[in-house]
């Protein structure tokens, strides 16, 4: 049986009260029978209850994460980075998921409220233009990672998607390309939209007309599908180069390359978003845009612990890097003389 309180005071030979107060080093307790009974507490295994500590301080030391799914390489060192700032602070993390449906979060969230946390992170939020209401109910800070619904709504940490965008088609750009085209995604609004917007304002910069045709969002049941289905559109229409909403998008493609025998990137540029670890293993290696996701999950915890605190906490913007590998090149094409130049398709 698990020692308790009172075990601890018939052993010490005092009432449990005191005993409860030395083991909280109460100053009403004198240092000797501090000692005494916290080093017993030791010899005799007490572990404290973790459920009558929040009781009295009404704090669990529980923080929920909500995140779209643990298959997505991109949330494994976001929850890495928050683990790192609750650990350091005595928490620790609930992690559950939503398969990237409102709803779902929705009701993850409460069960979390329901579960007596302190706080609750999402990552790619969908909720909160959709359930503003049922929100603020909510006697918990959340804070929103890379959040997915317009407007201002709660605390929210996030990368610059735009700049982040414009330095993707800006790198194909300077390699001299000119039909580039956009594989993105549907289901992540917010992001979506502002990569779309970055690619388009990369190519008003150099002079591009944009072409719808070059500008897609696959319907298919994951990021690799959408990838591969973008091929066949984006090579039809004379595309010489892809910007791809994230990395896995890019490793769609180029699956769907390989399989097509379309050599990049001689005969097709890829440039992804995210940097996760697989892009460096592709073949070729992935050029990308580089989140800072240890980063965003150090933030989103710091912010978390701040408002716990009674602390004011400012939204938080991170700049993005272009990381270039060996999935991007001018093109390279052999004319009727044997002699090379740079074309395009």
């Amino acid at each position: 049986m698990p020692v308790t309180i009172k075990d601890i005071a018939k052993a010490a030979g005092v009432s449990h009260t005191t005993v409860s107060r030395a083991l909280n080093s109460n100053p009403a307790i004198s240092p000797e029978t501090t000692e005494r009974v916290q080093q017993l507490a030791r010899q005799m295994g007490y572990v404290p209850s973790a459920v009558a500590q929040s009781l009295l301080s009404r704090r669990t030391q529980t923080i929920g994460m909500v995140v779209t799914t643990i298959a997505d390489p991109f949330i494994v060192k976001v929850v890495e980075g928050a683990e790192q700032i609750a650990l350091a602070a005595g928490y620790s993390i609930f992690l559950t998921t939503s398969h990237n449906k409102p709803e779902h979060e929705m009701a993850v969230v409460e069960t979390f409220q329901r579960r007596r946390v302190d706080a609750i992170i999402v990552t790619s939020s969908r909720v909160g233009s959709l359930y503003s209401s049922q929100l603020d109910q909510i006697r918990v800070p959340i804070v929103l990672i890379n959040n997915q619904e317009e407007g201002e709504f709660l605390h929210s940490v996030t990368v610059d998607d735009l700049q982040g965008a414009q330095l993707a088609v800006a790198h194909l750009l300077a390699l001299g390309h000119r039909r580039i085209g956009y594989i993105g995604a549907a289901d992540r609004p917010k992001s979506n939209g502002r990569r779309l917007a970055g690619y388009l304002a990369a190519l008003k910069q150099a002079g591009v007309t944009p072409d719808p045709i070059l500008m897609i969002s696959p319907a298919a049941t994951g990021d690799l599908e959408r990838g591969r289905a973008g091929l066949e559109v984006l090579w039809a229409a004379g595309a010489t180069a892809a910007f791809c909403y994230n990395d896995l998008i890019a490793i769609g493609l180029l699956l769907a390359c390989r399989q097509r025998d379309i050599s990049v990137p001689a005969m097709m540029s890829v440039v992804g978003f995210d940097d996760i670890e697989p892009a460096l293993y592709t073949n070729p290696p992935l050029t990308t845009v580089h989140q800072p996701r240890l980063e965003l999950g150090q933030l989103a915890m710091t912010m978390t612990l701040d408002l716990l605190n009674g602390q004011e906490a400012q939204d938080r913007i991170l700049s993005c890097e272009l990381v270039v590998r060996e999935s991007t090149s001018q093109q390279i094409s052999e004319s009727a003389n044997g002699e090379y130049s740079i074309t395009s398709r």
